[in-house]
C-alpha cells in the first residue's frame, strides 16, 4: 500500500501555518499595547515575527561573516534565516512546500482550480520563460545591494538605524493600513495565482529564487528508476511546479519543492524516490518532515540557548518608537542616513 505523503506535509503546513497565525496575533496585539501606552491587554513581543524581515536578515547574515558578529536588533530573524538555507542546502526546496504558509495558500488554490476545472491551466512555454528570470532579477538587484554594494560600516549604520529597529512594526502597518492600490495588486496575485499554479511563488518571489539556486547543490533530489518506469508520466501530472519528471533520472530544476507529489502519485514501488547519491536509501516523507523540524527546532533552541534570539530593543524603546511612528526618521530612505539620526 502507498503511503500518502501528503497527509504527513499537509499537517506540517497546518502546523507552521498556526504558528505564523500566533504570531501574528501576538505582534499586533504588542503593537497595540505600545500605541496606547498599556492602556490595551499586554502581549509580548513574538521574536518570530522577524522571519518576515527576509531583506533584513540578508543583511544581518553578511554583517555576521564579516563582524563574527550576530546583531542584537533582530537576532532571531538571522537564526530562522540561516535555518531555512541549511534546509534548501539538504533537500532542495522543502521550506515553500512544507513551511511556508504563502506556499501552502498557493497550493490550496491550486488544488481548487484542478477540482473546479478537472485540469490544470498552463502558462504557454516563452511566457513561462520569460516570468521565471523576474524572482532572480529581483534577487539580483537585492543581492547587488547588500551583498556587493554595502560594506561592513552600511551594514552596521542601516542595522542599528531607526528605520530597521521598527521594521518590524513597519511590515505590520503595511498589511493593517492596505492602500487601495495594495488592495488591488494582492487580490490579482490572488487571482492569478488560482489560474496559473504558484503564480507569486513561480514568478516573483526572491526568496523562492534564492532558496531554487541553493537548491541546486542539493544532494538530495527526486530521482527515477529508468528500468521500472512505465512511462505513465502521472509524475509529470501531479508535479505542481510543471517539472518534466517522467523524462529526468534526476530532477536537478530549480523549481523542485521536495513536494513528493510526483514519488506519491507513481504506481510503481520505488521507482521514483527522493534520495541522494551517496546514500543508497531513499529518504520517505515522514523522515523529511523529521529531518526539516529536527533543523529548524534545533536552530531555534540554539538561538534561544546562546541568547541570540530576543530583541535588545526593550519595550519602553518600542513604545517610543511605535508612538513616534509618524516621524520622517523611520522612513526607509531616512532610515540608513545615518546611526546618528535615532532618536
Amino acid at each position: 500500500m502507498k503511503k500518502k505523503y501528503s497527509a504527513v506535509r499537509n499537517v506540517i503546513q497546518i502546523f507552521f501555518t498556526f504558528i505564523v497565525l500566533t504570531i501574528g496575533y501576538r505582534f499586533y496585539g504588542f503593537v497595540r499595547y505600545c500605541e496606547t501606552a498599556g492602556e490595551t491587554p499586554f502581549f509580548s513581543r513574538p521574536p518570530g515575527v522577524e522571519a518576515f524581515l527576509p531583506i533584513s536578515s540578508l543583511m544581518s547574515l553578511k554583517y555576521l561573516i564579516l563582524s563574527g558578529e550576530i546583531n542584537p536588533i533582530h537576532p532571531s530573524g538571522l537564526i530562522i534565516f540561516i535555518a531555512i538555507i541549511v534546509i534548501s542546502l539538504f533537500f532542495k526546496k522543502a521550506f515553500c512546500s512544507w513551511m511556508c504558509p504563502i506556499g501552502f495558500f498557493s497550493e490550496f488554490l491550486w488544488k481548487v482550480k484542478r477540482f473546479v476545472f478537472q485540469r490544470d491551466i498552463k502558462m504557454p512555454g516563452l511566457p513561462d520563460s520569460l516570468l521565471r528570470s523576474l524572482k532572480y532579477i529581483i534577487l539580483g538587484f537585492f543581492s547587488w545591494v547588500i551583498l556587493v554594494s554595502m560594506d561592513l560600516t552600511m551594514l552596521k549604520t542601516f542595522i542599528f538605524s531607526p528605520y530597521n529597529r521598527v521594521a518590524d512594526v513597519k511590515m505590520l502597518k503595511f498589511f493593517t493600513d492596505l492602500s487601495t492600490g495594495s488592495i488591488v495588486v494582492i487580490a490579482l496575485l490572488v487571482f492569478l495565482s488560482f489560474v496559473f499554479t504558484h503564480f507569486w511563488c513561480r514568478y516573483l518571489c526572491p526568496y523562492g529564487g534564492l532558496l531554487g539556486l541553493i537548491s541546486m547543490i542539493s544532494p538530495f533530489k527526486i530521482s527515477r528508476n529508468i528500468e521500472t518506469c512505465i512511462d505513465c508520466k502521472k509524475c509529470t501530472e501531479a508535479c505542481p511546479a510543471k517539472i518534466t519528471v517522467h523524462s529526468s533520472k534526476r530532477v536537478h530544476s530549480d523549481e523542485c519543492m521536495a513536494c513528493l507529489e510526483c514519488v506519491e502519485s507513481c504506481p510503481v514501488e520505488h521507482t521514483l524516490e527522493f534520495k541522494s547519491k551517496w546514500y543508497d536509501k531513499s529518504l520517505s516523507g515522514y523522515r523529511l518532515a523529521a529531518a526539516i523540524l529536527i533543523i529548524y527546532i534545533s536552530f531555534v533552541g540554539l538561538g534561544k540557548i546562546t541568547g541570540h534570539w530576543d530583541s535588545s530593543i526593550t519595550i519602553d524603546e518600542y513604545i517610543m518608537r511605535i508612538q513616534d511612528i509618524d516621524n520622517p526618521v523611520y522612513e526607509h530612505n531616512r532610515g540608513s542616513a545615518g546611526v546618528s539620526e535615532e532618536i
